[in-house]
């Protein structure tokens, strides 16, 4: 019982430093990317991040692939659910690396760039309010609390309290960039599905490679994107790809498989921290007295998140120890 006890609480410790880890690697894609998005066209910039990630991560699993308990795939017990779940990849591929991106940039060059940050958040709120609705996680009043204060954080960071009134009349770029979100937080949810079937080095590798394939086509053939990079552009791409997207995508799945989607997707929301962060320090952009303030509201609610998983898993600790002296009595 002590095992079981330690085993999952060291669980949701690395699922919690998992997610800080990615929120602290996305973080960074702004900073480094706004140099290369100056002169890089969007969707080539996406395409080539996608599949320099799926480059790396294809390295990975070959040198892994060279013992034989790292062979299996996907776990199953029959056709069947092989099947299922490689539609799943597929789905969450398309949708989450092809659509959602393609919807954003299109919405990004029809709204302001205030709105953008705003509506941005709406990842955050669809993922959690999918999981609850339809993927079976569970919050208690004081998590309701913690999750208002993450996403109150959230909109003074990413927004400063500076609105754009367009952002009232919902014009169609808007509306692009609403959508891609609510799909970015279904895929997450698929995601989250697909991670306990499936290595999740070849889940990233199997969803940068559609997805980055899909959007290079689209890029070059419909779009004409020059494909001439410098060599500063294509190192910061390269860095991009690696650490900013796939190394942060694959913390973020190990997170969302220990501690779930909700406690994942709070901690990932902190990318905008470090956003933050890093562009005060690298960009020497100002940070605000509200966003300071915004940031410890966030810091106090990732807190209450985490005490609420503590008393839960002692009431479930506490279940199962009376269950096991009930049997004990019985025997």
């Amino acid at each position: 019982m002590r095992l079981t006890e330690h085993n999952l609480t060291k669980s949701t410790g690395i699922g919690f430093t998992a997610a800080l880890l990615a929120a602290a690697l996305f973080g960074s894609v702004s900073t480094i990317a706004k140099p290369v998005l100056v002169t890089v066209d969007p969707f080539l910039l996406s395409s080539l991040v996608y599949l320099i990630s799926a480059m790396f991560f294809s390295a990975i699993i070959a040198l892994r692939n060279k013992t034989a308990s790292s062979s299996q795939t996907v776990s199953s017990s029959s056709k069947r659910s092989h099947s299922y779940y490689l539609v799943l990849i597929i789905t969450t591929s398309i949708i989450g690396a092809t659509i959602a991106p393609a919807m954003f940039f299109f919405g990004l060059g029809q709204t302001t760039a205030s709105d953008t940050s705003l509506l941005s958040n709406g990842e955050t709120v669809f993922s959690i309010i999918f999981a609850i609705l339809f993927f079976n996680e569970k919050l208690k009043p004081l998590g309701y609390i913690a999750v208002l204060m993450v996403l109150a954080g959230l909109l003074v960071v990413t927004t400063n309290f500076q609105f754009h009134s367009s952002l009232l009349k919902m014009n169609s770029g808007n509306l692009l960039v609403l959508g891609a979100t609510v799909l970015w937080g279904l895929d997450n949810n698929i995601c989250r599905i697909i991670t306990y079937h499936m290595e999740i080095a070849r889940l990233v590798q199997l969803k940068s490679v559609i997805g980055g394939g899909i959007l290079l086509i689209f890029a070059v053939v419909f779009l004409h994107a020059p494909l001439h990079l410098e060599v500063v552009q294509l190192l910061q791409i390269i860095l991009l790809g690696v650490v900013g997207f796939g190394t942060s995508l694959y913390f973020f799945l190990n997170s969302m498989k220990r501690i779930g989607i909700v406690k994942s997707v709070l901690v990932l929301s902190f990318s905008s921290v470090f956003g933050l962060i890093f562009a005060s320090l690298l960009l020497g952009e100002p940070i605000d007295v509200h966003q300071i303030i915004a940031i410890v509201v966030m810091i106090a609610g990732v807190f209450l998140i985490n005490i609420e998983s503590k008393k839960k898993r002692t009431n479930n600790n506490t279940i199962t120890s009376i269950g096991e002296k009930t049997d004990f009595k019985d025997g």
